[in-house]
């Protein structure tokens, strides 16, 4: 048996790979240029330069959908801020915290604990009040005079999990601070997401607001071009492939990293089946199993609530033929929340939830109005069969738990 597989693994190694450099088209690497984003650059740059001048700055908030450029964009940015700082020896820091990380940022003791780390100071993972923690950070903030730029990547899903108060407590430090000072940048998938925050929150974030828009098929193109010529050999990916695979994302969602992922896969397939160069029957393929595979990824990464809003859809789409509506969903998500033990939120805030899931493309909830009685939305779910049970199997193990 030992020998079988040694021998397995030495056919796979003898082959010539197609790929140079695979890591060029994950969503972790980090170009040297970042195509069809020059004006959120721009626009990021203007807000910070200020600091380079040792004034202040205003707090950002960043949205856009799914791969559409803002966590690379702004990590290149601030980046290049901190470079620039320290030529001019100003004492800039920048902490990027990806707030949808379990363990990292999922309660208001962690994030100020992880800060904290990132600044030199160790916090017990557990044991101390909320408050020392507090103290812990704002100690290593001030501990001498500095700039302290911090990155929370999908905020919404930390205020989703710890409240909007983490923010408030976040931005108000500045007033306390004797030598620092505190620059917030939070990037959110979710286009409503202010309008749920405190006034008091929306008050201290006192932020300016950069839209990063979805990719058209040309960027797409011209993106896949870029990575391609990194990722593998020479001749492997033909135009009429790239050409494409951007067709297919650019009709859907202009998400570049799934473009990406795209591409990254048909190679996979390609060089499983010894081709030397990738055909549109393994972009075919790939397009197939990543559909499957993200959607229960994107499942996978909803907090608690919206999970129990997706397994109520789901349950009530098994009862009806046709399409159902807000309301229909919300009288069955209050017996689903008793059976996980959870407490139901407003029906105004469950029609929020639906909203976002249809933006996520995990259901499908049309706006309609009703005259007199209003308006309301039109659901219907439109998943593969085999990905239904999936995500109901995970939902259940994930909520019982």
């Amino acid at each position: 048996m030992e020998v079988s597989l040694q021998n397995m693994f030495e056919e796979f190694l003898s082959r010539v790979s197609i790929f140079v450099n695979k890591d060029a088209l994950t969503s972790s690497y980090e170009p040297s240029e970042i195509p069809h984003r020059n004006d959120q650059m721009r626009q990021l740059v203007q807000i910070l330069t200020p600091l380079l001048r040792k004034m202040t700055s205003s707090n950002v908030l960043i949205y856009g959908k799914p791969g559409t450029g803002k966590t690379v964009v702004t990590r290149y940015v601030c980046a290049q801020l901190e470079v620039n700082a320290q030529s001019k020896n100003i004492p800039l820091k920048h902490l990027f915290v990806n707030c949808n990380m379990g363990k990292v940022a999922d309660t208001e003791y962690r994030l100020f604990a992880t800060l904290s780390s990132m600044l030199g100071h160790d916090v017990p993972v557990t044991g101390l009040p909320t408050s020392e923690v507090y103290k812990t950070f704002y100690k290593a903030v001030d501990s001498h005079k500095q700039i302290v730029l911090i990155v929370l990547d999908e905020i919404d899903k930390l205020v989703s999990k710890c409240g909007d108060n983490v923010l408030y407590n976040l931005t108000r430090v500045n007033s306390e601070l004797k030598n620092s000072k505190i620059i917030v940048i939070g990037i959110s998938n979710d286009v409503t997401f202010k309008n749920h925050l405190d006034p008091r929150v929306k008050s201290s974030l006192s932020e300016e607001e950069i839209i990063f828009p979805p990719y058209n098929s040309i960027q797409l193109k011209d993106i896949l071009m870029t990575r391609s010529k990194l990722a593998f050999s020479k001749d492997v990916v033909p135009y009429t492939v790239l050409c494409k695979c951007a067709a297919y994302v650019g009709r859907e969602n202009g998400d570049a990293r799934k473009a990406l992922d795209l591409l990254r896969i048909s190679g996979e397939i390609a060089e499983r089946e010894k081709c030397s160069t990738i055909v549109e029957e393994h972009l075919d393929i790939a397009q197939e199993k990543l559909e499957k595979d993200q959607l229960l990824e994107l499942v996978k990464k909803q907090p608690t609530q919206s999970l129990a809003i997706v397994y109520t859809i789901i349950k009530k789409a098994e009862q009806v033929e046709d399409i159902f509506f807000t309301g229909d969903v919300f009288d069955m998500y209050k017996k689903i929340c008793q059976k996980f033990s959870l407490r139901p939120l407003t029906q105004r805030r469950v029609s929020d939830l639906i909203g976002e899931l249809d933006m996520l493309g995990i259901i499908n909830a049309r706006v309609v109005s009703k005259g007199r009685y209003g308006r309301t939305r039109e659901i219907t779910v439109s998943l593969p069969e085999d990905t239904l049970v999936n995500i109901v199997k995970y939902i259940d193990s994930k909520v019982s738990d």
